[in-house]
C-alpha cells in the first residue's frame, strides 16, 4: 500500500507543479481566410534586371 500512497504523492506533486492541460484551441480558430488577388498579384511578374537578387549561384557568390 505504500507504493500506492507514493504513486498518489507524486500525482498530487505533478497536478501542483504543472497544473491542467491548456483549453483546445478550434480548428476555425486557427485558420485564417484571405482574399488572393486573380494572377498572383504584381509580385510574380518578371523582371529580368531584378531577378538577380532573389536567385543564388554558387559561381557568382565565388566570382567565377
Amino acid at each position: 500500500m505504500s507504493k500506492h500512497v507514493a504513486t498518489d504523492l507524486a500525482a498530487a506533486e505533478r497536478s501542483a507543479r504543472f497544473g491542467t492541460l491548456p483549453e483546445r484551441i478550434r480548428f476555425e480558430d486557427m485558420t485564417e481566410a484571405a482574399q488572393a488577388e486573380p494572377g498572383g498579384g504584381a509580385r510574380t511578374s518578371y523582371d529580368p534586371e531584378g531577378d538577380w537578387k532573389y536567385y543564388s549561384c554558387l559561381a557568382l557568390d565565388f566570382g567565377l
